[in-house]
């Protein structure tokens, strides 16, 4: 049981740490325009611009964007070490809560448009929105599954 625990834990947190990155450096070539926090120029990342406009604090682009793109690297540092995965689980659990919470919100709605351009309709059908609550799923399945340190009595 030890073993499979492990197992699952790590997968999790592999995943997690890899749509982090993803999100945040881009490691692949050809990253879809708007869509990476690290190397947007200021005003062009889809998701904190449509949340700066239709909020209108336009503190969240770039501000914002680079604030929790730091925080995604920092927990995915956390949950690659395994003796601090589980607080890393915490603090992405934390940072995709606010990732769903912005969703929900009528600032960016579940479906994000595809450009900033205003006359182009075309959504994501609601995907970025659906990948934020798989990773808030694998986030509080990894505090629970993640075996810890054993105690010594």
């Amino acid at each position: 049981m030890q073993l499979f625990r492990h197992i699952v834990s790590w997968a999790l947190a592999l995943f997690l740490i890899a749509m982090f990155l993803h999100a945040t450096l881009h490691p692949l070539p050809n990253p879809p325009e708007g869509m990476v926090k690290f190397f947007d120029p200021p005003g062009e990342n889809i998701v904190f611009q449509t949340i700066a406009t239709n909020s209108g604090i336009s503190l969240y682009e770039p501000a914002g964007r680079v604030v929790v793109g730091a925080i995604e690297l920092v927990a995915a540092l956390f949950l690659f070490l395994p003796m601090t995965r589980r607080f890393g689980a915490f603090l992405s659990a934390g940072i995709l809560g606010g990732a769903v919470a912005m969703h929900l919100s009528p600032w960016l709605g579940r479906e994000v448009p595809l450009s900033l351009n205003p006359q182009e309709t075309a959504t994501d059908g609601g995907m970025l929105f659906m990948l934020a609550i798989v990773m808030l799923v694998c986030s509080l399945l990894l505090m629970v599954v993640h075996p810890g340190t054993k105690s010594r009595d």
